[in-house]
C-alpha cells in the first residue's frame, strides 16, 4: 500500500536498508574474530544450534539470536575470547572483506541519486542503513561504515553499573572485557529498527518509537525504502517494507546453489520483489535492479510533488474580455 507524503518543502529521503552477513560479506563477521583467536567458528555455531534444545530439556526457552550472543560472552568468560573489548571488535572490523564492488558501490549509488539535477530540485537524497543480527562495533570498524547513516546491530557493555550506582553517583566507564549485552537485534527487532528509521528516531532522540505519528511527519516513508538481505530470517523485515509500498530484494552468493534456490523460493512465495547475485560491481544484475527501483521511487516522488504544487497553487486571475 503506497501512501503519499504530502508536504511541500520537506526533504524527500530515500533509504537502502541492508542486512550485513551474507548480504554485504560472504560469511558471518564472527569468522574474522574467531580466526584472530585461533578458534573454529563452525564449532561455535554447532554449539549455538544445539543450545536451544539443551536448555529446553531443563525447561528454559531461549531464542536462537540471544543464545548466539550470550554464548559469545560465555567464550569470553571461559578465556577463549580473552580480553575481548569493544575497541578490539572495532579493530577487527578493519579486516572485514566485502563482496565485489563494495564498499565503493555505496558511494556510487548515493551519488547516482543525490547528484541528479531533478532530484536536487525536489530535495531527494539517498541514505544507507545497516540492520544486522551481528556486532555493531565490528561494522563500525569496517570500511563500509563511512558510507552509512546508521548502524543497528548488537551492542556490548564492558563495565556494568553496580547496584546502588545512583546513590553512589557512579558513571559508566568504558574499557575492559565485554560482560553484558547492551542491545540485541533479532529477526523481529529488525522490524522495530525499520520503524525507527521510518519515524526518524535516529535523527531526533525526542521521537519515541511507540509515539503516534501522522504519516506526513515521518522522515522516510516505507514506500521510499529498499530492503536488501540474503535469506528467510529477513522475511519479517521484507514483509513490513513491502506492505507499505517499499521494495524487498534478496541476494545470494554466486558460489552457492542452495542460496540461489532459497531466494527463488522466496520470490515464488511472494516474499520478495526480485533477487540477484551479491555482486555490487557496475552493470551487475543487482546494481542495475537497485538503480532502476531508486529511479522509479524518485520519479514517483517528483510526480507527487508536482501534483501537490498544482493542487496547492490556484490559477492566477486573468483579464476578462466580453464580446
Amino acid at each position: 500500500m503506497t501512501r503519499k507524503r504530502a508536504a511541500i518543502g520537506h526533504d524527500n529521503v530515500v533509504a537502502c536498508i541492508w542486512d550485513f552477513d551474507k548480504t554485504l560479506i560472504p560469511d558471518y563477521m564472527q569468522e574474522v574474530l574467531f580466526k584472530e583467536y585461533g578458534l573454529n567458528l563452525k564449532t561455535f555455531w554447532k554449539e549455538v544450534n544445539a543450545l536451544p534444545d539443551a536448555y529446553a530439556q531443563c525447561g528454559i526457552n531461549v531464542s536462537a539470536e540471544s543464545v548466539a550472543i550470550n554464548h559469545m560472552l560465555t567464550y569470553v568468560k571461559a578465556g577463549l575470547l580473552r580480553e575481548l573489548t569493544n575497541e578490539k571488535l572495532f579493530q577487527i572490523g578493519a579486516q572485514i572483506e566485502f563482496f565485489n564492488g563494495l564498499p565503493e558501490f555505496f558511494g556510487k549509488i548515493r551519488d547516482f541519486v543525490n547528484d541528479d539535477e531533478r532530484n536536487k530540485k525536489y530535495k531527494i537524497t539517498l541514505e544507507h542503513y545497516i540492520v544486522s543480527n551481528g556486532l555493531a562495533e565490528v561494522i563500525r570498524g569496517s570500511s563500509i561504515a563511512p558510507y552509512v547513516s546508521g548502524i543497528y546491530a548488537c551492542e556490548f557493555i564492558e563495565n556494568p553499573l553496580p547496584p546502588n550506582f545512583l546513590d553512589d553517583h557512579l558513571e559508566y566507564k568504558s574499557g575492559g572485557e565485554i560482560q553484558q549485552v547492551g542491545r540485541l537485534i533479532d529477526n523481529t527487532q529488525k522490524t522495530r529498527c525499520i520503524f525507527e528509521i521510518n519515524k526518524g528516531c535516529n535523527k531526533d532522540p525526542d521521537i519515541n518509537i511507540n509515539s503516534a505519528m501522522d504519516f506526513i511527519d515521518r522522515r522516510i516513508p516505507m514506500a521510499n525504502m529498499i530492503y536488501i538481505a540474503d535469506g528467510p530470517s529477513d522475511i519479517p523485515a521484507f514483509s513490513v517494507v513491502r506492505h507499505e509500498g517499499g521494495y524487498a530484494y534478496a541476494v545470494y552468493n554466486e558460489n552457492s546453489e542452495a542460496e540461489f534456490e532459497q531466494n527463488d523460493k522466496m520470490l515464488v512465495d511472494g516474499r520478495i520483489d526480485a533477487y540477484g547475485p551479491a555482486d555490487y560491481r557496475d552493470h551487475s544484475q543487482t546494481v542495475r535492479w537497485i538503480k532502476m527501483k531508486l529511479s522509479q521511487i524518485c520519479n514517483r516522488i517528483i510526480r507527487e510533488m508536482d501534483d501537490l504544487i498544482k493542487s496547492a497553487v490556484g490559477a492566477p486571475p486573468v483579464h476578462i474580455h466580453e464580446d
